[in-house]
């Protein structure tokens, strides 16, 4: 019986592929590099913050470049973080009937804990979630599965009765890694064939699909 439902954020709750393109832009631009398109950028994001730094200057990377384009993009997407920034239709709703039903909700993501919460305060004013963990120093990033087992270990649930849903195939990872069934939806940066390579034990289509999972 599933109790808890813990979700990935961009890609699979919001939309934010346009000012994290923006914003990474900015900072490759301020620092005389050539920009990057949307399409990639569906393929650099979801790894955390420094990883979509290296993989956006590619071969110019080096750990200074990183080090100064990690700042501007700090500095530009604090300010810009929400311009695009949209939840995916039919979330609102998903959230109201898993709590309706007496799930646990909860969020886990590779974004800095400060944009997280951010982004949690301004998009979700009557927050429905009963923890929300960013990338912090305390834990690697996903698919390493440490911070997801402390969110379990915190709201007193386990594995067997928690559902992770994400957009990649590192959310499928980590929720295997943390002994949990794993469900890929399609609306998000990556594709079908990454989440069923990434052993995905659902892939749903709509947000209503994931009701009928988790209920």
């Amino acid at each position: 019986m599933i109790k808890l439902c813990v979700f990935d954020l961009d890609g699979t709750l919001l939309n934010s592929l346009d000012d994290l393109a923006s914003s990474t832009n900015y900072a490759l631009t301020k620092n005389g590099f050539p920009t990057r398109t949307q399409e990639e950028y569906r393929r650099f994001v979801s790894d955390g913050l420094p990883m979509l730094i290296q993989r956006a200057l590619g071969d110019n990377y080096s750990p200074e470049a990183g080090l100064r384009l990690t700042e501007d993009f700090v500095a530009h997407y604090s300010a810009h973080y929400v311009d695009a920034t949209r939840l995916y239709e039919g979330v609102p709703e998903l959230l109201d009937e898993l709590v309706a039903h007496g799930l646990q909700l909860a969020i886990l993501s590779n974004k800095p804990d400060r944009f997280l919460q951010m982004m949690i305060a301004k998009l979700f004013p009557a927050s429905p979630f009963a923890m929300v963990q960013g990338k912090t120093d305390q834990f690697p990033v996903k698919p390493d599965p440490a911070a997801l087992l402390y969110v379990l270990e915190k709201l007193r649930i386990s594995p067997a009765d928690t559902l992770y849903i994400g957009d990649s195939a590192a959310d499928m990872l980590t929720a295997h890694n943390a002994g949990v069934k794993a469900a890929g939806v399609t609306w998000g940066f990556r594709d079908r064939g990454e989440l069923e390579a990434a052993g995905a034990d659902y892939i749903v289509e709509s947000p209503r699909e994931i009701l009928s999972l988790a209920t």
